[in-house]
């Protein structure tokens, strides 16, 4: 995700993290090297060695720190970020079962009832537009059962 601005506001204590999903906070206490009152933040940019994805900041002391975009959603508990991740994790773990099925990928492919290209596509960990189903689909058709885990969230102060 691209950030579009970014600015130290130290009277919260937080980086103000402007992206297309509205302007995010990330407390200085989870950065590091962290801001302090003794060491503040000078300068703070969208670093554009982080392809925009990321921002770096700059203590009084000369120190430097960067923060990649995805941290910032992590913190902020962004449900598209969460959801991505967890389709991520789940490709992850189809590539690695597929490797290991025995099962040829034409095969799997008759399971699946899809074509060669879409079962690439699935266990491609790059690709952000596969569905929980067909991920579910997949690993059930390698041999393995996948459950859910609901918990509530710890609170973050």
């Amino acid at each position: 995700m691209k950030i579009r601005s970014v600015r130290a506001n130290n009277r919260k204590r937080v980086f103000e993290v402007r992206t297309a999903l509205g302007t995010l906070p990330f407390p200085y206490s989870r950065a590091r090297p962290q801001p302090t009152r003794d060491d503040p933040v000078v300068e703070v940019q969208v670093d554009p060695e982080l392809a925009g994805e990321g921002f770096t900041w700059t203590l009084a002391s000369g120190v430097e720190g960067s923060l990649p975009a995805d941290a910032v959603l992590d913190y902020n508990a962004d449900p598209d970020y969460l959801a991505d991740l967890l389709a991520h994790e789940l490709a992850v773990e189809a590539r690695r079962r597929l490797a290991e099925a025995g099962l040829s990928r034409r095969e799997v492919c008759r399971r699946l009832g899809t074509s060669a290209s879409q079962l690439y596509r699935l266990v491609d960990t790059r690709n952000g537009r596969t569905s929980m189903h067909q991920l579910v689909t997949l690993l059930h058709v390698l041999g393995c059962d996948v459950s859910l885990k609901v918990k509530e969230r710890r609170r973050r102060d």
